[in-house]
């Protein structure tokens, strides 16, 4: 079970998805921007198969997803979708190999967790897979068996490199709630049970034996405590959703180890403060927490608020630098 994630304070990294097709202009963005902690940068606007959803279809072990005109669906065999999918998956691996030479630290890798993918992909009946919990089941195991052999995969080309999981679960409070729309769009699918829910994340959770996992969520309202109990080391989110209602819940994970990735940047082009006035609202809600001030940059990594496929080039840049003076910011003055 991954309880504690050991960082080095004052850490920043990204999210994920980066603008532009450009793959090795944006490795070399993930890892020369965030110099102890790059990520594997994703590049949705390249096509279907490099959105989250079909980047994390083409992990997937004996199951296949293809592009229909309302989403992504399973199907019975691998086709060109998948093809696709792995083919740009393999051409991002190169491009961070070559940028990764030799370095020996924290590495970030990012899939969609189980159960987005189980609200984002469609059965052959065209409804999602969350309306089956056998069909949630099989999702999960065959997710939780691609994330292993990936995460080989990316140890034998980084060989140096600490490997951190960023499960993405955006759809994840609207799967608690039962909020996610069935195909026609008139009802919503039943509220999942939430021991279901944490179960299912604890087993994918797992099969980094050994390794820190964080799950995003950058929809209000994630539920901190479910996320603790199915094992995380760290919750990634975006700050400006917080709300009181939330602190109870942060104070008790900062205390019980567990790491927050604080999204204090926007993830679209907006104007930037000073990287200290970007991290005010985290310094007010630690003295809020009545936490030890010196405690904030050993718990907290900041990051963008949500990816940044919708941002411009020079903003993406701009934003991920911007990151780093922020956490550096907190490390020099947590007060």
């Amino acid at each position: 079970m991954n309880d504690t994630l050991h960082l080095p304070p004052a850490l920043a990294t990204g999210v994920g998805s980066l603008p532009g097709t450009d793959v090795r202009e944006a490795a070399k963005a993930a890892t020369g921007s965030f110099e102890d902690f790059p990520h594997l940068p994703e590049l949705p606007a390249r096509g279907p198969g490099a959105d989250m959803i079909g980047r994390t279809a083409g992990l997937l072990v004996e199951l296949y997803a293809r592009v229909e005109p309302s989403g992504w669906r399973i199907g019975d065999r691998p086709g060109r979708d998948t093809r696709r999918a792995r083919s740009w998956l393999g051409e991002d691996l190169d491009a961070l190999e070559e940028f990764t030479q030799g370095y020996e630290g924290l590495l970030k890798v990012q899939a969609v967790g189980p159960w987005t993918l189980a609200a984002a992909l469609e059965l052959k009946n065209g409804e999602a897979a969350l309306s089956d919990p056998g069909a949630c089941r099989d999702l999960a195991a065959s997710l939780a068996e691609g994330l292993r052999q990936h995460l080989e995969e990316v140890r034998r080309r980084v060989p140096g490199a600490r490997l951190v999981l960023q499960l993405d679960e955006p759809s994840l409070t609207a799967v608690l709630r039962g909020q996610v729309r069935t195909a026609s769009g008139y009802r919503t699918h039943r509220a999942v049970d939430r021991q279901t829910v944490e179960a299912t994340l604890r087993d994918v959770v797992g099969v980094h034996d050994g390794g820190p996992v964080v799950v995003h969520c950058c929809a209000p309202d994630v539920p901190f405590a479910l996320l603790r109990r199915a094992g995380v080391a760290g919750i990634s989110f975006d700050f400006s959703l917080l709300t009181e209602r939330d602190d109870e819940v942060i104070g008790e994970a900062v205390e019980g180890g567990t790491r927050l990735f604080a999204g204090v940047v926007p993830g679209t082009d907006a104007p930037l403060s000073d990287p200290a006035g970007s991290v005010m609202g985290v310094r007010t809600l630690w003295r809020r927490l009545g936490l030890r001030p010196g405690l904030l940059p050993e718990a907290v990594t900041v990051t963008p608020a949500c990816g940044l496929a919708g941002a411009s080039p020079g903003y993406a840049r701009s934003a991920y630098a911007h990151c780093v003076r922020a956490a550096r910011s907190l490390a020099d003055n947590p007060e």
